[in-house]
């Protein structure tokens, strides 16, 4: 039986946080200081992400397994575990949302142990605002875990953009132009109320439609059909072959296509990015549940997903984790 929900959606798109660690401090995520951490012996095992993401291609129907954080690459030993993920029959799609800072050195051991592309988080190409936004000076090396993950066949290499309002709002163009220059696919995401301090404020946020206007300013961009279950809705650029998306998470929801499920560092299950509950798979796989059993607390789990994220509802609250301890 599949992952479904009373409105009949499936999933098959399952994110699986490895750490809510990070290395940068971006500003609608986290304070500059950081976060408390999860202790480590609530940290799912390598064994135990590799037998929960087995039953779920396995026995529910997942096919596509994107690894996030925090930060994945802070992950010890993450090309074996990629390694054993890839192994899994049938065998999932994988992929991988990172900052980008340890791709140079990564890219090329996590390709051979089986992972097939990567999203990288760059909100600026400009070292100053880099700085500002992550409070880290690390531009160059993004840049260069990019090229990296290019090199290596980890395509297509996907960039993830947030435009943060009196910091890179006027960046969108400058962007793409470097994008498409690079032969990078751009996704500009709208900033949503995930941040540990609970300061967003939708009146501050830029808008996807504000960004498709600016961008319009400067390309040429046709509407993509097919957009399926796809959070990005897709533009052709200047008669292609270059594309760029937009992701409207807040003013644009795809809440009614949703196809994805999250699995968090400590084994909560998750069946939306806003839900303010979580199913326990941690507790019940070291009391030695066997895979029917996870199986349906899965089903279980997924089954009462809200229709919409309800962030219009005036009764709408953040949840109590920032985005950093459930999983992109």
């Amino acid at each position: 039986m599949s992952l479904v929900d009373t409105y009949g959606r499936v999933a098959t798109d399952l994110r699986v946080s490895l750490t809510d660690r990070c290395n940068l401090r971006c500003s609608y995520c986290m304070p500059p200081e950081g976060l408390p951490w999860l202790p480590s012996e609530r940290l799912l095992t390598d064994d135990e992400i590799v037998r929960l993401v087995g039953v779920a291609v396995a026995s529910l129907g997942v096919t596509e397994v994107r690894l996030t954080g925090g930060e994945p690459t802070l992950r010890p030993g993450l090309a074996a575990l990629v390694a054993r993920l890839a192994a899994l029959r049938p065998r999932p799609e994988l992929s991988l949302t990172t900052n980008g800072l340890s791709l140079a050195r990564l890219a090329a051991p996590l390709r051979a142990a089986g992972l097939d592309r990567v999203n990288v988080s760059l909100d600026t190409v400009d070292p100053e605002r880099f700085a500002r936004l992550t409070h880290r000076d690390r531009l160059a090396d993004v840049l260069a875990g990019l090229r990296a993950a290019a090199a290596h066949g980890l395509a297509p290499v996907k960039v993830n953009s947030v435009l943060v309002r009196g910091i890179n709002e006027d960046e969108a163009p400058r962007l793409l132009r470097w994008a498409l220059s690079e032969g990078y696919e751009l996704r500009f995401i709208e900033q949503m109320p995930l941040d540990a301090q609970h300061g967003w404020r939708r009146s501050e946020m830029v808008s996807a439609a504000e960004i498709l206007t600016t961008l319009r300013e400067a390309f040429a961009l046709r509407p993509l059909p097919g957009r399926g279950s796809a959070p990005a809705e897709l533009f052709e650029v200047d008669g292609g072959p270059g594309r760029v998306g937009v992701i409207g998470s807040v003013t644009a929801p795809f809440c009614a296509a949703c196809d994805r499920v999250r699995l968090t560092a400590d084994g909560q299950v998750r069946n939306c990015l806003f839900a303010r509950g979580e199913t326990d798979l941690r507790t019940a796989l070291r009391a030695g549940a066997d895979d029917d059993r996870i199986a349906a607390l899965w089903r279980a789990a997924v089954w009462p997903k809200r229709a919409g994220h309800g962030i219009d509802d005036p009764g709408f609250s953040q949840p109590g984790r920032p985005m950093s301890a459930i999983g992109g």
